[in-house]
């Protein structure tokens, strides 16, 4: 079954982007500029997952959520937004976001990330995880650390896959690609960060916090 998702973002011209990038592979069946239009068209439309900018005109994505989930508590939020601030972060998943993605992701992992917040998972791109984890356990956020920047968004999560010790397949299994693209995914990590092996790649990891 297609998933249906409602699109919120001020920008008419990049909900128009996303609309075209994800192509038939969601239902697009709505779309909000404002909180106020966001908040009655998701309640009316009842869409499967609500795609999310954080930052509105009239309010934020935090207020659309917590107004959203007023009278319906079963909506899932996934953030979609240019920010990477561990304060946008925290605040639209204390709020109630399944997930919070930013705006260089790529159409596929878009797609995907749609999908495994509709059947319950939580998502984030890589970096961002560890704020809601610390956030979460009470701890500062981490630093900007400019190595980690060299990864995409999906070499980062088959890093710390890797990196705790997964195996090829285990990992392709996890993230729903082919072992062969884990494998160039890896040697990509590995070359970027100048790292041998799987060996000094827990190590890597490992010293920034990031399993």
């Amino acid at each position: 079954m297609t998933v249906r998702v409602f699109l919120v973002d001020d920008h008419a011209l990049f909900r128009s982007g996303v609309k075209a990038e994800l192509g038939d592979s969601v239902e697009v069946v709505g779309e909000a500029g404002t909180v106020a239009d966001a908040v009655r068209g998701v309640l009316d439309a009842r869409p499967d997952v609500v795609l999310l900018d954080v930052h509105l005109p009239d309010g934020g994505g935090r207020a659309v959520i917590e107004r959203v989930h007023r009278e319906w508590p079963e909506a899932v939020f996934l953030a979609l937004s240019v920010s990477d601030a561990a304060d946008d972060v925290v605040a639209v998943i204390r709020a109630g976001a399944r997930g919070y993605v930013t705006k260089t992701i790529d159409p596929r992992e878009l797609v995907d990330a749609i999908g495994r917040v509709h059947e319950g998972d939580a998502v984030f791109s890589p970096r961002l995880a560890g704020f809601v984890l610390d956030a979460f356990s009470g701890q500062a956020p981490p630093a900007h650390d400019p190595e980690l920047d060299l990864l995409t968004a999906r070499e980062q999560e088959v890093m710390r896959l890797i990196a705790r010790g997964y195996t090829y397949r285990e990992a392709a299994a996890n993230l729903h690609l082919s072992v062969k693209t884990v494998e160039t995914h890896v040697s990509a990590v590995l070359r970027k960060l100048q790292l041998s092996n799987r060996k000094e790649l827990t190590t890597w990891a490992t010293s920034r916090r990031l399993l």
